[in-house]
């Protein structure tokens, strides 16, 4: 990332975003709490990235530099959290689920009437506790270092419907499975196939805000069918690939 900009007070401030703009690299000395209350967001740093739809918030920490960028018409909510509050712990971003009580305090937080008031000071410490029980929902997509393995992910990013296994990969970038399977665990804490998981629903969730059918969301994704598709999509998220192409386009996330 170059030209990062320094913002000391984290803004609180709801905004629109086309599909495919973003907000360049930042950081301030405030935390900040990220929602799309419609379409989804992605948030990039040095280390990788995290995405999230309507039913997901991602927590920023102070001091980080990071990115934003709009998939689907964005409604994007932002709060700022002052550095010495601390409901989370996490020294990265995280990826919170976003229930129908917590949805209603963001909005209610960067709405017209969030103007500092006791009221509105109230509302915020109620935000704060939500966040310190709600539940983290990782969707994140690390960026590795070591040479060879940012290779083999590169050509995964490129084309995350590429089935072809850690061996074959491998080979096209100059390195055994064995020590590709390492550097997963040791770069990027997590394995081969986890990782791929979660670049592919990723990239899927990118797709369905775009309005992309899901048939056609799974072959571009890499599944071999629409039903295996649904399937991963609903475990990972709670609900069908179908109704999360309806929430991106809407303000009204599933329950």
């Amino acid at each position: 990332m170059t030209q990062i900009r320094h913002l000391p007070v984290a803004p609180t401030s709801a905004r629109r975003l086309a599909p495919g703009a973003g907000i360049d690299a930042h950081r301030h000395d405030d935390h900040q709490l990220v929602y799309a209350g419609r379409g989804v967001l992605t948030v990039t740093t040095d280390v990788g990235s995290w995405i999230a739809p309507g039913t997901r918030a991602i927590w920023v920490p102070a001091g980080t530099v990071h990115s934003h960028q709009a998939h689907g018409e964005l409604e994007l909510h932002l709060i700022g959290i002052p550095a010495k509050n601390r409901p989370l712990a996490a020294d990265r971003p995280t990826v919170l689920s976003v229930g129908p009580l917590l949805r209603e305090l963001i909005l209610a937080c960067t709405g017209d009437s969030a103007d500092g008031t006791p009221e509105h000071r109230r509302l915020r410490a109620v935000l704060c506790d939500q966040l310190r029980i709600a539940p983290q929902r990782p969707l994140h997509v690390p960026t590795p270092r070591a040479p060879q393995l940012k290779a083999l992910c590169a050509i995964l990013h490129a084309d995350p419907a590429d089935n072809r296994t850690l061996t074959a990969l491998g080979k096209e970038v100059g390195a055994g499975s064995r020590t590709l399977s390492r550097q997963f665990q040791s770069d990027l804490g997590m394995t081969f196939p986890q990782w791929r998981t979660q670049l592919r629903l990723s990239h899927a969730l990118i797709l369905l805000a775009d309005g992309v059918p899901v048939t056609t969301v799974a072959h571009r994704c890499g599944w071999s069918s629409a039903s295996a598709f649904i399937d991963v999509f609903r475990r990972a998220f709670g609900y069908t690939p179908g109704r999360a192409r309806d929430v991106a386009a809407a303000p009204d996330p599933p329950a």
